[in-house]
């Protein structure tokens, strides 16, 4: 009977991840986000929305982010996941009103 190969290389640990805040990082709110895509990337474009009158609604945008197709669909599945838990912990989420119409520009 023959013993069991031994790996050659003992298991490496995980890496350790450290985040810092870069010197010009800061905190916003935002309850708009446009979303445009490319081939190459999504864009997502932060502001904060307000609406002066029955017929007027105005947003401000003050940030917009590129991120890779990949990272998109990483953070697509974090927020489900937080939100999933949120709404277990504060009851479910409704989406009314909703603004502008489904979907938007793709470039």
């Amino acid at each position: 009977m023959s013993q069991p190969k031994q790996p050659s290389d003992p298991p490496q640990s995980p890496p350790t991840v450290t985040a810092t805040h870069a010197e010009h990082y800061r905190n916003s709110y935002a309850n708009s986000v446009q979303v445009r895509m490319s081939v190459w990337d999504f864009f997502l474009v932060f502001g904060t929305m307000q609406q002066d009158s029955a017929q007027s609604v105005k947003v401000e945008q003050f940030q917009g982010i590129y991120m890779s197709p990949q990272q998109a669909k990483a953070l697509l599945n974090l927020l489900g996941h937080n939100l999933a838990q949120y709404e277990q912990t504060f009851g479910p989420l409704a989406l009314e009103p909703q603004f502008g119409p489904p979907g938007g520009p793709v470039h």
